[in-house]
């Protein structure tokens, strides 16, 4: 067991048959069992039984002889409220949700409850499994698909993956970009692979200080838009990464706003559209 001030980290193999997870790792490391119980409720314990790791959430599973255990344990993380998803469709194989600033796209060792795929398992009726597709950064906000079974994340994920999938976002970025081609084309390698991305200025904001922007990547290069819009000089408005000003106040202001593709299940083209919203310059941080 390795302990921080409110991070604990456990890997036990199981000796004694049918032991219980909750009382096992309640004797190892002394915390309430109402505290473990929430952190399996959350993702933070997993169950290794031969070459299989996956969460184990039932605080009642008895364990076998040789299986593994894991808590990763942080308070931090697990008091972490998710802020909730709207969903735009449903349809039954996968759902597609308007993911909201700071909610995460997929989980990590330490937890999942506040992404979108746990919180599709546990809103949407008739419930059913998901997994995760593609990825939107945490700061960022707008339309995430979400498959429903392994078979569909599998081909929903080919497409991504194959580029056959239309992807389209709006961003508010630093300065007037009405002087700049459009589209403006931009092909600059991002961690030495191809990345290839397009601007449109919609409209000027703030006599000039702010621009709305369309957006559209042919590539998902991870923080590909906002690393070729900073390295052109237009930061994305409350980009604490790669922008030039951290005192913003405001959730950064980039919308995944758009999705078209062929359905893998049925073979029709479906698009997904979330419409625009006015920008808010006093939708700020409590920070």
């Amino acid at each position: 067991m390795t302990q921080t001030t409110c991070r604990i980290e456990v890997h036990q193999r199981i000796e004694t048959p049918d032991t219980l997870p909750l009382d096992l790792l309640h004797q190892i490391t002394g915390l309430p069992k109402q505290r473990i119980k929430v952190a399996m409720k959350k993702g933070a314990v997993w169950m290794t039984r031969g070459a299989n790791t996956q969460r184990l959430r039932r605080a009642k599973r008895r364990l076998r002889m040789d299986d593994e255990v894991h808590l990763y344990y942080d308070k931090t993380i697990l008091d972490e409220q998710p802020a909730e998803p709207g969903l735009i469709a449903d349809a039954g194989d996968y759902s597609v949700w308007n993911k909201p600033f700071g909610l995460r796209s997929q989980g990590s060792k330490w937890g999942d409850h506040c992404t979108v795929v746990r919180w599709a398992e546990q809103h949407l009726r008739p419930e059913r499994p998901a997994f995760t597709v593609h990825r939107l950064d945490r700061a960022a906000n707008g339309l995430i698909l979400v498959a429903h079974s392994k078979t569909t994340a599998a081909k929903l994920s080919a497409l991504f993956r194959n580029r056959d999938v239309k992807k389209d976002y709006r961003a508010v970025v630093h300065g007037d970009f009405s002087s700049q081609p459009d589209p403006l084309r931009i092909e600059q390698a991002i961690d030495g692979k191809a990345a290839v991305s397009e601007f449109s200025c919609r409209e000027v904001l703030d006599d000039g200080a702010k621009s709305l922007l369309e957006i559209t990547i042919e590539t998902g290069r991870k923080h590909q838009i906002r690393r070729h819009l900073a390295t052109l000089g237009y930061a994305i408005v409350g980009d604490r990464l790669y922008g030039t000003d951290e005192r913003d106040g405001v959730d950064l202001q980039l919308t995944a706003s758009y999705l078209a593709f062929t359905c893998p299940i049925n073979g029709e083209l479906v698009e997904y559209n979330l419409p625009a919203g006015k920008y808010d310059q006093d939708s700020r941080r409590d920070a």
